[in-house]
This record gives C-alpha cells, sequence and structure tokens, in this order.
C-alpha cells in the first residue's frame, strides 16, 4: 500500500475565506487518500508561509523524511509551490529519489512525459498569477506612498511611538535625537556621539548600544524633520517634526562635507516647511 505524505499550506486570513483553510484540505485529501486505498504516513502542515520560496520548516522536514513516504499530495498544486523555477526542482529531486507527485484538484499523474508537461504549464500560470497579485501590490503601496497617506512598511523609528496610525512624539527619545543632530553640527563625529552617549549610559529602544550606523540611521532619517520615506519617494507627513528641516539640511550638507569620496557627497536635502508646534510648545 502506498505510504502519503499529506502537504497543506495556507499563507493569508483570504486564503481560508476561500475554502483553503488548513483543516479543509486535510479533510479533503483524508477523503481522497481513503478513496485510492492509499496509508497516511504523515501531515506537513505549514501555516502562515508563503509558496513563493522554500523557507518553510514543515515542507523542510517533508523532505528531509522522504523514506517515510511515497507519494506528495497535494490539494492543489500552488499549495506546495508558486515558483516555477522551485517547483521543477522539487520535481526533479522526487523523480531521483522515486517519489510520485499527485494533485487531488488537477487530477496529475506525474509518472508520464505528458503528465510532467501539464504540471510545468500549469505551474507557470500559478507563478504568473502569483507575480501579477505582487506587481498589483506593488503599485497600490507606491501610489499610497505617493498620496501620503499612511505608514508602509514602517519601523517606528527612535524618538516616536505609534498610536492609532499616527506617530507621536516620545520626547525622553526625542531629546537623544536633538541633541544627536546639535553634535553633530557642533563638530563632533558619528563615532563621538556614540561613544559619548554608551558612556552616560544611555541606550537604544533595545536597550542595545549605540554605533556608528545607528547613530548614522538617525542623521539620514527625513521622518524626524516631518517627512516619511518609501523606496525613493520622500512625502511630506502630518506628524510633528523632532527638528525642523534646516537643521536636517545642515546635517546632510555637513555629512557630505566630510565625505572622503566626492562621488558619495550627493546630499538629499528637503523642502523647508513651516514649522509645526510641538505638544509642549
Amino acid at each position: 500500500m502506498p505510504r502519503v505524505a499529506i502537504y497543506t499550506r495556507v499563507s493569508t486570513e483570504d486564503q481560508a475565506k476561500e475554502g483553503f483553510s488548513l483543516a479543509a484540505q486535510k479533510q479533503r485529501l483524508e477523503a481522497y487518500c481513503d478513496a485510492q486505498g492509499w496509508e497516511i504516513a504523515d501531515y506537513y502542515i505549514d501555516e502562515g508561509h508563503s509558496g513563493r520560496n522554500t523557507r518553510r520548516p514543515a515542507y523542510h522536514r517533508m523532505m528531509e523524511e522522504r523514506d517515510r513516504w511515497d507519494i506528495l499530495l497535494v490539494m492543489k498544486m500552488d499549495r506546495i509551490h508558486r515558483n516555477s523555477k522551485n517547483f521543477m526542482i522539487m520535481m526533479e529531486n522526487l523523480e531521483k529519489w522515486g517519489k510520485k507527485f499527485t494533485s487531488m484538484n488537477e487530477s496529475l499523474d506525474t509518472s508520464n512525459a505528458v503528465g510532467r508537461f501539464v504540471v510545468d504549464i500549469i505551474q507557470r500560470i500559478a507563478q504568473l498569477e502569483s507575480e501579477q497579485i505582487g506587481e498589483r501590490t506593488y503599485m497600490g503601496m507606491r501610489q499610497k506612498a505617493e498620496s501620503g497617506q499612511g505608514l508602509l512598511g514602517f519601523r517606528v523609528p527612535f524618538g516616536y511611538r505609534l498610536r492609532e496610525g499616527v506617530l507621536h512624539i516620545d520626547e525622553d527619545e526625542a531629546q537623544v535625537v536633538r541633541s544627536i543632530f546639535n553634535q553633530y553640527l557642533s563638530g563632533q563625529t558619528m563615532e563621538m556621539i556614540a561613544w559619548g552617549l554608551n558612556r552616560s549610559g544611555v541606550t537604544t529602544r533595545t536597550e542595545n548600544d549605540w554605533t556608528v550606523w545607528s547613530i548614522g540611521r538617525i542623521l539620514h532619517n527625513p521622518v524626524y524633520a516631518g517627512y516619511l520615506r518609501w523606496e525613493d519617494l520622500v512625502i511630506p507627513s502630518d506628524h510633528i517634526p523632532v527638528v525642523d528641516a534646516g537643521t536636517f539640511n545642515q546635517v546632510q550638507l555637513e555629512i557630505s562635507r566630510r565625505v572622503r569620496n566626492p562621488k558619495h557627497a550627493k546630499p538629499k536635502l528637503l523642502p523647508e516647511r513651516c514649522k509645526k508646534e510641538r505638544p509642549d510648545d
């Protein structure tokens, strides 16, 4: 009796709503195995993982335990892979190991050339659909960024806290940020500023020591002057700045002046805007 590895995957809540929930996949695949007279060797379940790559714990465990099963069974081809190259690599490995692949919905048999050809075509269509979804998502995010509507893929920087989707100044951290800008304009290097903060016992938000890299991130981040950056876009925002745009631009010019290689001396300056009041003004 053939031994079957049942593989199920969901990556989003939307898939669960469309009938791809883990429970629904498991129930239908069990019924399929029962109808075929197959023995279920084990269940391999990846929840919250994309099919565009192979960084999935259950997927890897299934391949490592290949001696336990003869057939890899999925409900639909895109449950196992959404990338044609990764799918074909898997198929080559299965053939080398003497294993078979079965997709219940597509009723595919990979034991012959026609079946393998059809699998390849369907997988390429699945990859096309996945890439189109990614392109539409990217375009939507870019349009949202260009219109200044909300935060996209945003890590709340030191000096701010996020409440109800809006950046609010954390005054204790903001004082450190202002000090960093002022010290740099007074002639101190990033190394000196980091050393001074560490010596004073001031840590980053994650309670780590300051480094040249962390100081540089603050000095280059336009969020402190009231702007948001997304890829190549710098967009005016409604949040309260920690420093004014003039101070931010002076720092960018000073950083550029200190750069040894002239090719890297290209400061990105911000247009100066009307000063916004801080909550404590």
